[in-house]
C-alpha cells in the first residue's frame, strides 16, 4: 500500500506583540519579581529627523560655494537679562552628565572636547569637579531636585545655569545611583554613604509650579549678581505649555529633551512608554516663543537622539538655536566599541546595546567608578576623539545650510523641510514631500 504524503508543514509564526524580547523580558520579571533598570534613551521606533528631506537650492533658490562662501555656527544664548551671555562657536553643546554616572576621566574628556571646539559642557546630577571646570572653557551648571554636591560657590563658577525640572527619559521621574558607583569621592560630593543605593527625587523640593520657579530663578540671579545665563530644561511631554511657563518664569533658554534622550539608570517600562519624542516638541517649543514673541529673544536648546550634522541642521530648521548630545558624545570617546565586544559579552551584552551603565562595569573606562577600568580612558585622546566628532556635525550642518543657500544655520526655516510620512509631516508641520499638504493645518495638495 502506497504511503500518502505528508503534508507540508506550515512554518511557525512569531507574534508581532508578544515577540522575543518580550517573552524574555516576562519570563524575567516572573523569576525575580523585580523591574528592568538600564540607561540610555528610548529604543522603540518614533518618528525622527530621519523622516525629514532638505529641499535643495535649484533655480528657485541659489545655492552657496563651499570653498568661498562662508556659512555661520555661532550662537549667543542668555542674551535676554544675564550680564553676561555666553556665545558658543557651534551650535552644538553637551548636555548634562553626572559624575557619577561617569567617571572623572570621561567627563574630563567631555570637557576637553567641547573647549576645543568653542563650545560647552554641562555638570549633570552630583555637583561640580575639578577635572571638569579645569578642562570646560565654557561650563553649565545643573540645578537638580535631588541638590547633590548643590553648591553656591561652584554657581558663580559656572558660566550658565541650567535649573532640571526634567529629562526625555523620564518626565515626571527621578534617576538612580546604585551603591557600586558610589565610591568614596560620589558619595563626599553627594554627602551620601558609600555603597549604598540612591534615587534622586522626581521634583524640586521647594517649588510646586511656575509662581514658585520664578522666585528660584531670581534666588539663582541674585547668588550669581545677574551675571549668568540661566537655562530652564524640560522632558519633552507638554512642551508648549512648559515652555511658555519656563519664558514668563524669567528663563533665558528653554532646552527641551525629546524621549530618545539618554538617563544613567531609571525603570525600562519608564524609559520606553513616558514622554513624547524630539521631533513635535521640537515644534511646539518654537510655537510657544512664537506666539509670546520672543523666538530667538529665549534661545532654544533641543535634544534627544541628535546623531549627526543633519539632526543637526533639521532641529535648527525647525526653530532651535542650538542642539545638545549626550549618547552620541559617550560613543564618540568610546562607549560601545565593537574593539570590546569580547567584554560585553562576558557581560550578557554586545557593543551597541550595552545600556547596563548602572552596574559600573563598563569596559570602556567612561559609565564606571571602578579606578581599573577608570584608568583604561585616556582623557586627551577621547577628547580629540569628541572635538573631531563635534567638527564633523558642524561640516555637515555647513554644507546643508549653504546647499539651502543659507550663509548662516540660523537661516535655515521650515520651509526648507518635507517629511516623508503623514506622522512626520504632522508633527514637524512641514509638506508631505511631493504636496504642500501638512496634515491638520490644510486640505491641499
Amino acid at each position: 500500500m502506497t504511503e500518502k504524503p505528508a503534508a507540508p508543514r506550515t512554518l511557525p509564526r512569531h507574534s508581532a506583540t508578544f515577540d522575543d524580547y518580550t517573552l524574555s523580558e516576562i519570563r524575567r520579571a516572573a523569576a525575580t519579581g523585580i523591574y528592568d533598570i538600564r540607561g540610555g534613551g528610548a529604543k522603540r521606533k518614533v518618528p525622527h529627523f530621519d523622516d525629514l528631506l532638505f529641499l535643495g537650492a535649484s533655480i528657485s533658490r541659489y545655492p552657496l560655494e563651499g570653498y568661498r562662501e562662508a556659512c555661520g555656527t555661532n550662537v549667543v544664548l542668555g542674551s535676554r537679562f544675564a550680564k553676561k551671555p555666553i556665545e558658543l562657536k557651534i551650535p552644538i553643546t553637551i548636555a548634562g552628565m553626572s559624575f557619577g554616572s561617569l567617571s572623572a576621566n570621561a567627563k574630563e574628556a567631555l570637557g576637553r572636547g567641547a573647549s576645543a571646539m568653542g563650545t560647552s559642557t554641562t555638570t549633570g546630577d552630583g555637583g561640580m569637579t575639578n577635572e571638569e571646570r579645569g578642562h570646560s572653557s565654557l561650563l553649565v551648571y545643573q540645578v537638580l531636585p535631588s541638590r547633590y554636591g548643590m553648591n553656591p560657590d561652584d554657581l558663580r563658577r559656572a558660566d550658565a545655569i541650567e535649573v532640571v525640572v526634567g529629562q526625555g527619559a523620564k518626565p515626571g521621574g527621578g534617576g538612580m545611583l546604585l551603591g557600586q558607583k558610589i565610591s568614596e569621592r560620589v558619595a563626599g560630593m553627594r554627602t551620601l554613604p558609600v555603597g549604598i543605593d540612591q534615587r534622586s527625587a522626581c521634583r524640586h523640593p521647594d517649588w510646586t509650579g511656575p509662581d514658585d520657579l520664578e522666585i528660584k530663578i531670581e534666588e539663582l540671579r541674585e547668588i550669581t549678581d545677574w551675571q549668568k545665563p540661566i537655562y530652564v530644561k524640560v522632558g519633552a511631554a507638554r512642551p508648549y505649555y512648559d515652555t511658555a511657563l519656563a519664558v514668563k518664569s524669567g528663563a533665558d533658554v528653554v532646552v527641551i529633551d525629546g524621549m530618545q534622550g539618554g538617563t544613567a539608570a531609571t525603570q525600562d517600562v519608564f524609559i520606553e512608554n513616558v514622554g513624547i519624542p524630539t521631533l513635535p516638541a521640537v515644534r511646539q517649543a518654537v510655537k510657544a516663543l512664537q506666539d509670546l514673541g520672543l523666538h530667538r529673544k529665549v534661545q532654544l536648546i533641543v535634544s534627544g537622539g541628535i546623531r549627526n550634522g543633519a539632526d543637526v541642521a533639521k532641529a535648527l530648521a525647525l526653530g532651535a538655536d542650538a542642539v545638545s548630545i549626550g549618547t552620541a558624545a559617550l560613543v564618540a570617546i568610546g562607549d560601545n566599541d565593537p574593539a570590546l565586544e569580547a567584554e560585553y559579552q562576558a557581560l550578557g551584552s554586545t557593543a551597541g546595546a550595552y545600556d547596563d551603565w548602572q552596574e559600573g562595569r563598563d569596559p570602556a573606562g567612561i559609565t564606571t567608578q571602578d579606578p581599573d577600568l577608570m584608568a583604561r580612558l585616556d582623557p586627551v585622546l577621547a577628547g580629540r576623539r569628541l572635538a573631531n566628532y563635534l567638527a564633523v556635525l558642524t561640516l555637515e550642518a555647513q554644507t546643508i545650510a549653504r546647499a539651502c543657500g543659507k550663509s548662516h544655520v540660523h537661516n535655515l526655516e521650515p520651509e526648507d523641510l518635507v517629511a516623508l510620512t503623514i506622522e512626520a509631516a504632522a508633527m514637524a508641520e512641514v509638506p508631505l514631500a511631493g504636496t504642500n499638504w501638512i496634515p491638520g493645518k490644510n486640505g491641499g495638495f
